[in-house]
């Protein structure tokens, strides 16, 4: 398939200062709303991903929930939440991790996945790493062997690809900003 490299890329708004100042916010809402450019890219991502043994993917609370639930919807795989503190009705195991402007901490059922298990960790972007990094230790703890992490957007400058990657963890993005 020949794609411009820059056809993902190009539809994705930035939103200055947002949610303070200084950050320019890497929004794909209008990636998504359109039907061409959601098939492409989430294709992108099918087409790397489906001669590998993976058993699940893990999308990371919000936009990773769109995007990972898609691909293990085409993969014909199950899907599990990494969600914010305090959104799971069950049991919990939670991790805390460095945002580009502050802390947060992200939670998985304790039973969402089996050790063992072959999972692709999803979100939209890349920034610190915190998150990524916070969602591929919650399914290492519960015995995951996680493939790799997936994300639309790398921010390369704020130093989460280097950070997921130093980790030990491939990491696969779409763009970059």
């Amino acid at each position: 398939m020949f794609l411009d490299p820059n056809y993902i890329r190009d539809r994705i708004r930035t939103v200055p200062d947002w949610p303070e100042p200084g950050v320019q916010f890497r929004d794909i809402t209008p990636l998504l709303q359109d039907p061409r450019s959601f098939r492409v890219l989430i294709e992108l991502f099918v087409y790397r991903y489906m001669n590998q043994r993976l058993d699940l993917i893990a999308g990371i609370d919000a936009r990773g929930f769109i995007v990972g639930s898609v691909i293990a919807h085409e993969l014909n795989l199950g899907f599990v939440p990494v969600r914010k503190k305090g959104k799971l009705p069950f049991d919990t195991i939670a991790e805390q991790y460095a945002l580009e402007y502050g802390t947060s901490t992200v939670e998985m059922h304790a039973d969402s996945v089996r050790p063992g298990q072959r999972v692709l960790l999803v979100d939209d972007l890349v920034a610190t790493g915190g998150t990524m990094l916070a969602g591929s230790k919650l399914l290492q703890r519960l015995g995951a062997n996680v493939v790799e992490a997936a994300a639309v957007v790398d921010l390369p400058a704020l130093g989460g690809s280097k950070a997921v990657r130093a980790s030990g963890l491939s990491l696969y993005t779409v763009c970059e900003f």
